[in-house]
């Protein structure tokens, strides 16, 4: 009975594959029916900008900390002006991990007027390259804005453990 089925499964799919290559050269290839195609949306309009709104105009956007040695914080400041006609707020910066920590004035910047973000990189335990950024959401122009750091963490030497003098 096995036999049977199996051979009976065979010749099915033999006389399937025989049959859907049965198109002979120069006949026409059959093409599936159009479908009516509905036009996909309009992607969201991008929200506008207030033209009068602060703008940031920051010393550098990007800061090479180069080689730092394994241990103690990597800081700098991001020193920034508002170039805009009205005050900026910053509601909140996030680093881009936990090791990278900013802090921003909680009061307004008044147009014409200098602002620092302060980034804290902690080293400690990270040896190799640093790559990380900062995200500052507020409401000038360009919301949310975001600063880079870079650089190279030199890991610490090894000490060298002595030797067991006891025995």
């Amino acid at each position: 009975m096995k036999k049977a089925f199996i051979a009976f499964v065979c010749m099915s799919f033999t006389a399937a594959v025989a049959t859907a290559q049965d198109l002979k050269p120069g006949a026409p290839v059959p093409t599936p029916a159009p479908q009516s195609v509905t036009p996909a949306p309009p992607p969201p309009a991008a929200p506008k900008v207030n033209p009068n709104a602060g703008k940031f105009k920051f010393v550098e956007e990007t800061h090479d900390f180069g080689e730092v040695p394994e241990g103690p914080l990597a800081e700098y400041d991001f020193e920034f002006k508002n170039v805009g006609k009205e005050p900026i707020i910053i509601q909140e910066a996030h680093g881009s991990c936990g090791c990278t920590v900013p802090k921003w004035p909680q009061e307004p910047i008044l147009p014409g007027k200098k602002g620092v973000i302060h980034v804290a990189y902690t080293s400690a335990g990270r040896p190799g390259p640093i790559n990380k950024d900062v995200t500052i959401n507020s409401n000038a122009q360009q919301s949310p804005m975001v600063l880079h750091i870079r650089g190279t963490v030199k890991p610490k030497p090894v000490e060298a453990v002595p030797a067991d003098t006891k025995k």
